[in-house]
């Protein structure tokens, strides 16, 4: 279950701060594997919003293999653009990003 729990403000400020950032997170051949989860989670909580490319050998659809990660990372899906698609979670501890 994707979640969603950001607004649409929220997600339009989260997409204007995206637009700067290089994918942290590749997702090849193999697919979603708990490797790429874990460096998913990892990226997520040193940055909080994370953007996620799927190379072109992916054997998943780019929007399914990032809802898949998004689903397994337990982060919010800020928006899917062709391979690229943002992730977000507010870190609990030590937030950098404060949302509208």
């Amino acid at each position: 279950m994707i979640r969603k729990s950001l607004t649409g403000k929220q997600k339009s400020f989260l997409r204007s701060l995206g637009m700067k950032l290089e994918p942290v997170v590749m997702i090849g051949k193999e697919a979603v594997t708990p490797t790429v989860v874990m460096a998913a989670r990892e990226a997520i909580k040193k940055r909080e919003l994370i953007k996620v490319k799927v190379l072109q050998n992916c054997a998943e659809e780019p929007e399914d293999a990032i809802e898949i990660l998004a689903e397994r990372a337990e982060a919010d899906l800020v928006q899917i653009i062709g391979r690229n698609g943002l992730l977000y979670k507010k870190n609990p501890e030590k937030p950098k990003i404060e949302l509208p």
